[in-house]
């Protein structure tokens, strides 16, 4: 999978989403800024947990989205694999096949 790609093709369906329902957008956005904001948790943590959710309801795009957004926020292939590793105790094979899919993304976007 090219994860750049993917998350380019997303974010050009979500365009004409977020125009047509731009109270919804909006009210999204906010929320999603509110709950990485740094606090007793670190933007970096939180991107981990939204990472790991993403793996375990098995999200291409959040996995996607996640990733690169830990990235920005300074997280590390080993702590990536650590998260990766809770997903697997937690979901099974699932988890480790979507992990797999995650540590792709942080290869090919950092």
């Amino acid at each position: 999978m090219d994860w750049k790609d993917t998350l380019r093709h997303t974010s050009a369906l979500l365009g004409p989403m977020r125009a047509e329902q731009a109270a919804t957008a909006k009210g999204f956005h906010e929320l999603h800024e509110a709950a990485l904001a740094p606090g007793a948790l670190s933007t970096k943590d939180k991107e981990l947990i939204a990472l790991a959710i993403g793996i375990s309801k098995q999200c291409n795009d959040c996995i996607g989205f996640h990733v690169k957004a830990a990235i920005r926020a300074g997280a590390t292939r080993a702590e990536l694999a650590e998260t990766v590793n809770v997903c697997v105790l937690m979901n099974g094979g699932p988890g480790y096949m979507y992990g797999a899919k995650a540590m792709e993304a942080f290869d090919q976007m950092s």
